[in-house]
């Protein structure tokens, strides 16, 4: 789909085959607001350059900042920071009640409660080891 909407691009990546990886970073002070209303959390996103698609390749958590991205050099793993997942409105979390806003990557996994938001690196493969960032 051409027109693809997506707001507040940060981080820009290039691969070795001319793909362009956009990162957004959406202020949760605007989030779901306005113009914003229909985005969503902030994502990543690939562009063809060639063809003009734009399609979404992961949204992150609520709260979150998606930033800094690599591949391996046989493109077979990409590594992706989630930044400050749980940001409030005021642009911090409130540490009387850091899970209001999310609790990732805790309440990813049952067996774990209580955990507070915490940014991590993740890193991302193909079930069939074929390249991603091809």
């Amino acid at each position: 789909m051409k027109g693809d909407t997506y707001g507040s691009p940060d981080g820009l990546w290039f691969n070795p085959s001319g793909r362009l990886w956009i990162q957004t970073d959406v202020s949760t002070s605007v989030l779901n607001q306005g113009d914003y209303a229909a985005l969503g959390n902030s994502q990543m996103l690939v562009a063809d350059i060639k063809s003009g698609e734009t399609r979404r390749f992961l949204t992150g958590p609520k709260g979150c900042e998606l930033t800094g991205m690599t591949a391996t050099p046989d493109g077979r793993t990409l590594f992706v920071n989630i930044q400050h997942p749980g940001e409030t409105a005021s642009e911090r979390s409130d540490p009387t009640r850091p899970t209001a806003i999310s609790a990732w990557p805790a309440n990813q996994f049952p067996e774990t409660t209580g955990g507070r938001p915490r940014s991590a690196t993740l890193v991302i493969t193909r079930p069939d080891g074929k390249p991603i960032a091809a």
